[in-house]
C-alpha cells in the first residue's frame, strides 16, 4: 500500500516534479514512463495489497480501504494547505492501526468495527509527530521551488522557526511513545531505545542546516535508524518480559 501511495503521488505530481530540480529525473516527470504504464503498475500494487488484506481479520479490510482514501488525498494536500506533512502522518502511520487490528482481530469478530486501545492511539499520535519532524526536514530541500510553484509545506510555514517546531514535534513523539510503553507495560529495553532515539533526534535538530540541501537529505535519511532503534526496544522488552 505504501508503494501504491508513492506511485499515486508521482502520478499526481508528474508536472510539478518536472519543474523541481531534485525530482525532475523521476520516471514520470522525465517521461521515461507513460501514464498508462504507471496506472498498470498501480493496479498491480493495489491488487497485491488487497490480496494481503484478505488474509487478515475482516476489520483490517475496513481500515485498509479507508487508508486508501488518505493515500489518494495526500498528494492534493500541498495544493490547499501548508500542512501536507500532517496528512502524510495520518496516512503513513495507519500501518500501526492495521497491525494492531490484525493482532487482535480474531477477538473482534467478522463484522466488528476496529477499536483501539489508548496505548495504540498514543503510539499513532507519536508516529504522526515523528512524520511531521522528518518530512519537514525533507521539505526544506525544495522550499524555494515550492514557493515559486505555489505549493504548501511545513518548511514554508515554519521557516526560520523550524528548529523550535522540530523540537516540539520530537518532544511530542517521545512523550507519546513513553505513555504508550507505560500503558503497554513494556520494560527497560524499550525505554533504553527511546533514550537512544531521543539523542538521535537531538543530533538531527541541533545540526540541521535548512539552507543546505545535502544536510537536510542526510538527516532525513537518518530517521531509518530511529525506526530500527525503537523496533529493537519493543522486541527487547518482550524478550526480557517473556524470558
Amino acid at each position: 500500500m505504501r508503494g501504491a501511495g508513492c506511485t499515486i503521488n508521482d502520478m499526481w505530481d508528474r508536472r510539478i516534479d518536472a519543474a523541481v530540480s531534485r525530482t525532475k529525473t523521476r520516471p514520470l516527470a522525465a517521461k521515461e514512463l507513460r501514464l498508462r504504464q504507471a496506472t498498470a503498475w498501480l493496479g498491480l500494487q493495489l491488487s497485491l495489497s488487497f490480496l494481503i488484506l484478505l488474509q487478515l481479520p475482516a476489520p483490517c479490510l475496513f481500515l485498509g480501504l479507508t487508508s486508501l482514501g488518505l493515500v489518494v488525498v495526500y498528494p492534493l494536500a500541498k495544493r490547499v494547505t501548508n500542512w501536507p506533512q500532517a496528512v502524510l502522518g495520518l496516512t503513513f502511520n495507519t500501518g500501526i492501526l492495521i497491525g494492531y487490528t490484525a493482532a487482535v482481530g480474531g477477538e473482534l469478530g467478522y463484522i466488528a468495527a476496529p477499536s483501539f486501545t489508548p496505548a495504540i492511539l498514543t503510539m499513532y499520535g507519536g508516529a504522526i509527530a515523528w512524520t511531521l519532524l522528518y518530512d519537514t526536514i525533507y521539505a526544506h530541500q525544495d522550499r524555494e521551488e515550492d514557493t515559486h510553484l505555489g505549493l504548501g509545506s511545513t518548511a514554508r510555514q515554519l521557516g526560520d522557526k523550524t528548529t523550535q517546531w522540530l523540537a516540539a514535534f520530537g518532544t511530542t513523539m517521545i512523550s507519546s511513545l513513553i505513555v504508550s510503553g507505560l500503558l503497554s507495560e513494556l520494560c527497560w529495553p524499550y525505554y533504553a531505545g527511546l533514550t537512544i532515539a531521543s539523542a538521535h533526534l537531538l543530533w538531527q535538530i541541533s545540526t540541521l542546516d535548512i539552507q543546505n540541501r545535502e544536510n537536510c537529505a542526510r538527516r532525513f535519511k537518518s530517521n531509518r535508524h530511529i525506526g530500527w532503534i525503537i523496533c529493537a526496544g519493543i522486541v527487547g522488552s518482550h524478550f526480557v518480559t517473556n524470558s
